[in-house]
C-alpha cells in the first residue's frame, strides 16, 4: 500500500497536505478525489491539473510509494505578459543621465 502525499498551495507561502495511504495500483485521479483538497479549497476536480514531484501528469498515472501528488493553480499572469512588466518597470526605476 502506497504512502502518498497530496499538496495544494492556494497562495504562495500556504500549504495544505494530505497523507493518504492508497491500495496498491491506486492512479493520480484517485489520490486527488481521496485527499479532499478540491472539496475544501473549492476547486473542480474534473478541471485542476495535477502532477507530481513538479511534473504535469496525466490523470491516469499509477501512483508510487512516496509519491508527491501536486495540485496546480491557474497562472494569474502569462509569463510572457510578467516579463513586459518587470521589464517597464525596470526602466522606469533607472535615472536617465543628463549631460
Amino acid at each position: 500500500m502506497p504512502n502518498i502525499e497530496v499538496v495544494y498551495c492556494p497562495q504562495p507561502g500556504t500549504c495544505d497536505r494530505v497523507q493518504l495511504t492508497l491500495p496498491e495500483g491506486a492512479r493520480l485521479e484517485e489520490a486527488v478525489a481521496a485527499s479532499g483538497l478540491c472539496q475544501r479549497h473549492g476547486l473542480a476536480p474534473e478541471s485542476v491539473e495535477a502532477g507530481i514531484w513538479g511534473r504535469k501528469q496525466p490523470r491516469h498515472t499509477p501512483l508510487r510509494e512516496r509519491d508527491r501528488v501536486e495540485l496546480y493553480r491557474p497562472l494569474r499572469v502569462d509569463p510572457k505578459e510578467a516579463r513586459r512588466q518587470r521589464y517597464k518597470r525596470g526602466k522606469a526605476e533607472k535615472p536617465t543621465d543628463a549631460k
